[in-house]
């Protein structure tokens, strides 16, 4: 377990934090980012980047092998009245407004045919919200989706993953000056799927970006949200709930990168894992620019492991290259069920089996509730109940 880390502004501990060996990992000793594949090697697994991802259940999305079928993925997007969504060619200016940072996102960039970009004009306030449907039919599909919000916009976007396939994509998330979005991407996969996807997030002066992720199924998921600030007062939450099932690899890589003075961040991500060979794994970085200066950030991983056999790596990075912060910290925690908990719950005449859930339950509503929409938290409240059914 790692102990919680809190840094006070102008605290002089900031330079051993960014010095430490793991907290330079993903933003000094990964190649720089790129348009283009070939500057990226192809990954063997000993990387920083790579070293807990199994490269051999990728399907060929590492090394150039997977090639796109035409029954790869059906996109559906439904949207309120006024907002604008349009199917686009690879030369349309809005596209590659964040670089890929890996050679999966960068072989996913080189080979989508058309885009969908999704755009919320400025001033608008969504009534309802914007959903996007990602189906998979059983192909190989590479993706890439904008969302762009104008000045002063207000929306929330579903991005939702399901069926199977084979699936490489890049989402960005442009928010103009003072607009506020709110993303939910579930992924809800056949037990066989692979899902690879960079999320990059340019988040305007005095806007509020908030993510949630949701991870179920699939063979193996890895999801890299990214967030970077094109004006001062901007805010980022990223929060984040898995329940990572026997064999599965579920993997999601963060990086706040604050680049500008006075913005806000804060990052939430809890698991629960089951079953035998059961993998998850949870890299937070968080980079505080020179130039960052009255940055306030925070980021917090827990996994809850219900059975033997069950595995969690979980690493929280922390650079700092000015003390002039308002603060910043980092916390991982992994463990069992809380026996006074459980005792407790027994205690009043509550089954162990029944307690158990109820403890479950708990562990997530503080994210599940986050999410403001009625039916997508119901949805994710039954999809834990039937995991937690399968555990018994």
């Amino acid at each position: 377990m790692a102990e919680a880390q809190n840094i006070p502004a102008g605290s002089t501990t900031a330079g051993s934090i960014a010095v430490a060996a793991e907290s330079t990992v993903a933003t000094r000793m990964s190649a720089p980012p790129s348009f283009d594949v070939a500057d990226f090697p192809i990954p063997h697994g000993r990387e920083e980047e790579w070293r807990f991802t199994p490269l051999e259940r990728l399907r060929g999305l590492h090394d150039g092998t997977a090639v796109a079928t035409g029954e790869g993925v059906r996109v559906e997007i439904e949207a309120p009245e006024g907002v604008t969504v349009e199917t686009v060619g690879r030369d349309d200016a809005r596209l590659g407004k964040a670089k890929p940072v890996d050679r999966v996102a960068a072989q996913a960039y080189s080979a989508f045919e058309k885009a969908a970009v999704v755009s919320v004009p400025k001033e608008a306030v969504l009534t309802e919200p914007i959903r996007i449907s990602v189906h998979g039919q059983g192909g190989v599909a590479f993706g890439h989706q904008v969302i762009e919000l104008g000045a002063f916009a207000e929306a929330l976007v579903v991005l939702d993953h399901t069926g199977d396939a084979v699936l490489a994509a890049n989402v960005d998330y442009v928010l103009g000056d003072g607009a506020k979005l709110t993303v939910v991407s579930v992924q809800d996969w056949d037990e066989k799927a692979v899902h690879v996807a960079q999320h990059n997030a340019l988040v305007g002066r005095d806007a509020s970006f908030k993510s949630v992720v949701v991870t179920f199924g699939g063979d193996l998921v890895r999801i890299h949200p990214r967030v970077e600030y094109a004006g001062p007062g901007g805010e980022a939450e990223l929060l984040g709930l898995y329940f990572t099932d026997a064999g599965q690899h579920q993997e999601h890589r963060l990086l706040v990168t604050h680049n500008t003075p006075h913005c806000k961040s804060n990052v939430a991500y809890k698991g629960a894992l089951q079953g035998q060979d059961a993998h998850a794994v949870w890299i937070g970085d968080v980079l505080i620019e020179a130039r960052a200066e009255g940055t306030d950030t925070y980021e917090l991983n827990r996994n809850l492991v219900l059975t033997d056999g069950a595995r969690v790596d979980s690493v929280p990075n922390l650079e700092i290259e000015t003390g002039e912060i308002a603060g910043a910290g980092h916390a991982s925690a992994t463990g069992r069920f809380d026996d006074e908990q459980l005792f407790y719950l027994m205690a009043r005449g509550i089954p162990e089996t029944e307690a158990r859930r109820l403890v479950v339950r708990g562990f997530f509503a503080e994210l599940v509730q986050q999410i403001g929409l009625p039916d997508v938290e119901e949805r994710l409240i039954a999809k834990i109940e039937a995991e937690l059914e399968a555990s018994v």
